[in-house]
């Protein structure tokens, strides 16, 4: 959810008509559990990954058929990319290009975000990184994009304390992990409502990620030409896409 513009996961649809599929680029199906998810991996040694906010006008991109529209055929991927305001702004930290415009929050509230821990996706160069939000200010990574969410769903190889094994809540999820030395970024989205213990474990065990990331839930959305798809939701904040070098 985003803090503001909570509502129920059937929010999302397919846009229509969807890109042409290729069969080509870094998404895929894969079932855990049981359960349908679409995983993009990307090596960040051959694409970028980047955050995407405010458009050249200076207002939020919004959707991600506008930040497709904007990127064309460069942008292999693209999804929603952490929690944000009733005015579309990241709730905690964001940067782009390395201009931090929005700082770190260590608030305590409701809601997902607010789960401590939380952590902050960041990418620097060629590497990307997952780290707790205390543990991110402690080590002062200077990023080039940066993102802060939460919960954290995977910690050190261990879920989150506070994640149960299967809760009662259930939606329509996506986040982050990391694997390779930093060297490969996973992104998973969700295709039917999942708790936040099995979501968890698909990073832990399924995508092998120490360290991963809740990015969203209820307006969690993917663009994914290869795959033909290319979904429409309510206006969303942040997000982050992979791009040609």
């Amino acid at each position: 959810m985003c803090l503001l513009l909570s509502g129920p996961s059937t929010d999302r649809a397919f846009a229509e008509p969807a890109p042409a599929a290729t069969g080509k680029g870094p998404c895929r199906a894969v079932e855990a559990e049981g359960q349908p998810y679409t995983i993009c991996t990307v090596d960040l040694r051959r694409e970028r990954v980047r955050l995407f906010w405010l458009g050249p006008d200076g207002l939020p991109y919004s959707s991600l058929g506008n930040l497709a529209d904007r990127q064309g055929a460069r942008l292999s991927f693209a999804m929603n990319a952490g929690m944000y305001d009733k005015g579309q702004a990241p709730v905690g930290l964001y940067v782009e290009e390395s201009r931090e415009l929005k700082g770190v929050s260590t608030a305590n509230g409701p809601g997902n975000f607010h789960l401590k821990p939380n952590g902050i996706f960041y990418v620097k160069g060629d590497r990307a990184g997952v780290m707790d939000t205390a543990r991110y200010l402690k080590a002062k990574p200077a990023p080039d994009f940066a993102t802060q969410s939460g919960p954290m769903l995977v910690i050190e190889g261990k879920i989150h304390p506070k994640i149960s094994t299967d809760g009662p809540s259930q939606k329509i999820r996506n986040g982050v992990g990391v694997r390779d030395d930093g060297r490969v970024a996973v992104f998973a989205i969700s295709e039917q409502p999942v708790t936040f213990g099995a979501f968890a474990r698909l990073f832990k065990d399924e995508l092998g990620c120490r360290n991963a990331l809740f990015l969203d839930g209820s307006v969690s959305s993917l663009y994914a030409p290869g795959l033909g798809r290319s979904d429409l939701s309510r206006p969303l904040g942040p997000l982050v896409g992979a791009v040609a070098k």
